[in-house]
């Protein structure tokens, strides 16, 4: 394979589909899925060498807001606020090393100010510049929501309903059904609230929607595709989390914790960020 046919290779199959905004691929699919897994050790091995940050649920929990400026963030290019080139920093794959850069400089600095004696524990300061940096993000949607007159509450409250519903009954079953105790975790809880968000949110897009969305992930589109409904994604979504968790918890004590956790922290970002975007985008209609 000579250096042209490499170049086209890469043009059709990674820039491309971020430039023109076409559906992902196989091979982008299973490359960003391949880039996360490493992404997850080198996090792992960094994180493992600081004296004070412990991964746990503690710091996950600090790290949520961090996820959802992230979806949030995805929303103001689908705005078209930004005309330049600088738009597709904000696309995926992109946008997660922008929001890792964020997070570990949020990190870094209140890690920093603790050593000092400025802050009595990194954890308030990380879990504020997280929520302040999502408040900001929301603050300019909502700017461009009223200046454009289109906030549709109505399809928040519909979509959220549809989660917290979903969330509910998927709850009561491993709990009381399967017995597992252990999905009280506030972790698992978001876990599978951050799933059927997507779920939702895709489901009310494709098929309720005025607009009309569309899915653009290989799994999700071929299911939507053979049965005629996006409603087929909670199915795909409950595939997913019933041994997930399972395997989830069977493994949890037989590794590294820390490393279980950032697991954890992975699978609830790759379902809570898409789904706060795409709720957003059908709030604002864009």
């Amino acid at each position: 394979m000579n250096q042209e046919m490499i170049w086209d290779f890469i043009q059709k199959y990674y820039i491309d589909p971020i430039r023109y905004g076409q559906p992902y691929n196989v091979v982008d699919t299973t490359t960003y899925a391949l880039v996360l897994i490493l992404a997850i050790y080198i996090i792992y091995r960094w994180l493992s060498r600081s004296e004070i940050i412990r991964i746990d649920r503690d710091f996950i929990l600090c790290t949520l807001p961090y996820v959802v400026m992230g979806g949030l963030l995805r929303v103001v290019q689908d705005t078209g606020m930004i005309e330049s080139d600088w738009q597709f920093l904000l696309i995926t794959p992109l946008i997660y090393f922008v929001m890792f850069v964020y997070t570990a400089g949020a990190l870094a600095i209140t890690v920093t100010l603790q050593k000092t004696g400025l802050l009595k524990d990194y954890h308030r300061g990380y879990l504020a510049l997280g929520i302040g940096g999502a408040l900001a993000v929301a603050l300019v949607l909502l700017g461009f929501g009223m200046e454009n007159g289109i906030i549709a509450l109505d399809v928040l409250a519909i979509i959220l309903s549809m989660a917290v519903a979903t969330t509910a009954a998927v709850y009561a079953a491993m709990r009381w059904l399967l017995k597992w105790d252990f999905v009280k975790d506030p972790l698992y809880l978001v876990l599978i609230f951050g799933q059927l968000l997507d779920a939702s949110a895709t489901s009310y897009g494709i098929d309720l929607h005025p607009l009309q969305y569309v899915e653009v992930h290989v799994v999700g589109s071929h299911l939507i595709a053979w049965t005629g409904t996006a409603f087929s994604m909670y199915a795909l979504k409950l595939l997913v989390l019933f041994p997930g968790i399972y395997i989830l918890e069977r493994f949890r004590h037989e590794g590294p914790e820390a490393l279980w956790h950032l697991i954890l922290l992975a699978m609830i970002t790759v379902g809570l960020a898409p789904g706060i975007r795409d709720m957003v985008r059908m709030v604002l209609y864009v």
